[in-house]
């Protein structure tokens, strides 16, 4: 009986809600266990909710109950995005918009970098591994490289404390940028996908207006919230303390979020432009008045959330996919291109400036490469997805091997810079 239980939970089913929170138990707890077990080996607290995601998700493989059907039930989906917005938030807040301007043209050049390399590397793979496919194919495998998933590069150098180094600044401006510009890439090769599937052309003003969209929204958010934030932060003063600085900040990190969807950007970017718009020194009048900080308001919501967002994405890890030896080669090129096509950024680094921590933090795909991915396997052409079942499991081994590799090697590369540092002092 658990099988169908499990499946009315995926469908929102009111009977299987107490399942559906035995789950929430499992992962929230699982969460804890991973991370204080990775902490114990000297790795990221990160590296272990993906691990005992991958090991929640792959139970029936033991014996155990197929905890995937529920994986992407309404509650769960909720709960793990709602942690990746309050991720971005949360650095966004430990940041400042006049320090992403100071670092603004060289992230610019690593987000470019970052996007072109992986796109042409991917592109090869196609040509290499799939030659009978279309061009359109192997250029959307190539989008699904470009994309950077700065969650898990975000909690990495958040746990370090390394989130306000010139090198982290760059890798989460450079990250902003590069998700822009890959969700501009992939909306550009789905309609030359749709466009080649209908027979018809697509249009040069629609590519024109996908990237106005994106630039607008940035900017738009930067300087209409800078002037909006710091005027709603003091009419609020006139409600009776109590939390009413972190509702506000919550409430328009969520609005920013919305609209960016709204925009066709991830979510994720908004609630990054409501942080970096944000600054404590808004409520610095709550805050004298007895209310706590931004940070410790929200901490305690994001504490519960970001694990369940890292801990779903292990959930999507389905290992028997990997038994076939093509795909899985095809899955080793593939993970190949996105390290190699990300190392690229490094060599942009400006001096004094470490380019492993830039190249490094700008490998993880995360969920990133698997929205791509997801949308490609609902393109059409030809007939068929333009992303297989079998260049689908290629493509969530990649997120995942970029995902569980970038934590460890982080922290080296950051363990290595400081100590580079101290020594050239």
């Amino acid at each position: 009986m658990l099988h169908p239980l499990l499946l009315a939970a995926g469908e929102g089913g009111h009977d299987a809600v107490p399942l559906l929170l035995a789950v929430l138990a499992l992962v929230i707890a699982g969460a804890k266990v991973g991370a204080a077990v990775a902490a114990r080996l000297g790795l990221p607290g990160v590296l272990g909710e993906l691990l005992a995601g991958l090991l929640l998700g792959n139970l029936v493989l033991l014996g155990g109950p197929d905890l995937r059907v529920v994986m992407d039930s309404g509650a769960l989906l909720l709960l793990a995005e709602l942690g990746a917005v309050l991720l971005l938030f949360k650095v966004g807040l430990e940041s400042s918009a006049s320090e992403m301007m100071a670092v603004g043209g060289r992230a610019t050049l690593v987000a470019a970098a970052g996007v072109v390399t992986p796109m042409a590397l991917g592109f090869g793979v196609g040509e290499l591994m799939r030659p009978d496919d279309p061009w359109m194919l192997h250029a959307f495998l190539g989008s699904m490289l470009a994309a950077t998933s700065v969650g898990i590069t975000a909690r990495v150098l958040a746990d370090a404390g390394a989130v306000q180094t010139p090198a982290a600044r760059i890798v989460l401006g450079a990250a902003v940028i590069d998700d822009v510009m890959g969700l501009v890439v992939l909306a550009v090769v789905a309609g030359i996908i749709n466009a080649a599937a209908t027979g018809a052309a697509l249009a040069a003003g629609t590519i024109v207006w996908i990237v106005v969209k994106a630039v607008l929204f940035l900017v738009g958010a930067l300087l209409v919230g800078g002037l909006l934030a710091p005027r709603l932060f003091k009419s609020a003063l006139i409600l009776p303390a109590g939390g009413v600085s972190a509702a506000l900040a919550l409430a328009l990190c969520l609005l920013s979020a919305y609209l960016a969807a709204v925009a066709g950007l991830a979510p994720i970017v908004g609630a990054f432009a409501a942080g970096l718009v944000l600054d404590e020194q808004h409520a610095a009048d709550h805050v004298a008045r007895g209310e706590r900080t931004l940070e410790e308001s929200l901490g305690s919501l994001s504490a519960f959330l970001v694990p369940v967002f890292f801990v779903r994405m292990g959930m999507l890890v389905d290992v028997s996919a990997f038994a076939s030896a093509s795909v899985l080669g095809f899955a080793l090129l593939l993970t190949l291109a996105a390290v190699v096509g990300k190392q690229v950024c490094g060599l942009l680094a400006p001096r004094g400036v470490s380019g492993l921590v830039i190249g490094i933090g700008m490998m993880p795909r995360g969920e990133v490469g698997l929205i791509f991915a997801g949308m490609g396997a609902k393109l059409m052409l030809d007939g068929r997805p333009v992303v297989d079942a079998g260049t689908y499991a290629a493509a969530v081994f990649m997120v995942m091997a970029t995902s569980i590799v970038t934590p460890p090697l982080l922290q080296w590369a950051l363990r290595r810079s400081e100590r580079r540092r101290l020594e050239a002092a």
